[in-house]
């Protein structure tokens, strides 16, 4: 399936039904009065976060959605029905911007959230009622409102606990093919991964997490340069990143920091996440070519990198070790945050009870 992480989409909601005059005819009610019924009301448009979706792309070959018209208003005080409800289903992880991609209508990120993007318009009187004693029998109607349009742009950002980064075969294919059943494309050219890849990492029954994988950065990628940094906001939804250095490269240090200087420019709380740094291939390095591009690297970023290998799985139990206890203790964060939320000021101030 074809990823697709940002489109347009034009929404419009269904106009309400006319009114109806009408008048009843029946034998011996020579004076029956108005009987006109309303109009319904239009349909809404909705948008919802479903599971099972991880891409935008039946929204590629289809941008118009438009919701049906809610039904005329007929005789014998018979209202026209409600048209229906138009869903828009979009992965968990959906934020939803207005047309000028800044301001943020929604972000749908977790399963169930729903927003109503355009309200049906409402359906018209019909002539019973206009009328009243001075006039006793009124052909006046009211047309139903017209529904609400407007342009929108979807923008998903993938739901993972750990994200993978480092420059163009760092790796970091390899790493997420290692420690998960995912089958990213592995090669030894640069950009052989184009688009994100998710895999789910088990440690056991009940011990799991999500690992995201985006393309390589390079030098200049918050100006456009190679695939640029459209794919990092997948990872602004981590607990931790985990970034993998190539130690068969001649200066690991100033690759670390070209990275960081990427995510600065990105912003995006990218740079104040945690992160372990981990010095990858050493399968193909010395003895001593480990020690001295680690001494580097340790230098560069002020913490003693982890020395893996994820062809040969050296280190690499370890490395998901440590992501799996970060991701571990924000999720604890999580629910304890949710849970002051939901209490009571009383609550708060007796202190939780089980």
């Amino acid at each position: 399936m074809k990823f697709l992480d940002q489109c347009k989409v034009y929404v419009k909601s269904g106009g309400g039904g006319d009114g109806c005059v009408s008048f009843r005819r029946e034998k011996f009610i020579p004076f029956g009065g108005p009987d006109g019924g309303d109009g319904g009301r239009g349909g809404d448009v909705i948008i919802e976060a479903v599971e099972g979706l991880n891409t935008l792309i039946d929204y590629r070959y289809l941008q118009h959605y438009k919701a049906e018209r809610g039904v005329h208003g007929m005789g014998a005080n018979r209202t026209g029905s409600d048209a229906p409800t138009l869903v828009l289903k979009v992965p968990v992880g959906t934020q939803v911007f207005e047309e000028d991609q800044e301001t943020l209508i929604a972000d749908l990120d977790k399963l169930g959230d729903q927003i109503l993007l355009a309200k049906g318009g409402s359906g018209g009187w019909g002539n019973t009622k206009f009328k009243s004693s001075t006039n006793q029998a009124p052909r006046r109607f009211n047309p139903g409102h017209d529904g609400e349009e407007r342009w929108i742009w979807l923008r998903l950002k993938l739901i993972a606990d750990a994200g993978l980064l480092g420059m163009p075969n760092a790796g970091k294919s390899t790493f997420l093919a290692a420690v998960s059943a995912a089958k990213p494309k592995i090669a030894d050219y640069p950009f052989t991964t184009l688009v994100p890849n998710l895999g789910v990492v088990s440690l056991g029954i009940g011990a799991s997490f999500v690992l995201a994988d985006i393309p390589g950065l390079i030098e200049g990628a918050a100006e456009g340069a190679g695939v640029g940094t459209r794919f990092l906001g997948h990872v602004e939804r981590c607990a931790v990143l985990l970034h993998l250095v190539d130690g068969t490269q001649d200066d690991v240090a100033e690759a670390y920091r070209v990275i960081r200087a990427e995510l600065k420019a990105y912003g995006g709380g990218l740079i104040d996440k945690p992160e372990i740094v981990a010095l990858n291939k050493i399968d193909a390095m010395t003895k001593e070519e480990i020690s001295e591009k680690a001494a580097q690297l340790k230098k560069a970023c002020k913490q003693t990198p982890l020395r893996i290998s994820g062809a040969s799985q050296k280190g690499v139990p370890e490395t998901v070790q440590k992501l799996f206890q970060i991701v571990t203790e924000h999720r604890r964060a999580e629910r304890e945050a949710q849970i002051e939320a939901e209490m009571t000021p009383e609550e708060k101030e007796e202190g939780w009870k089980p």
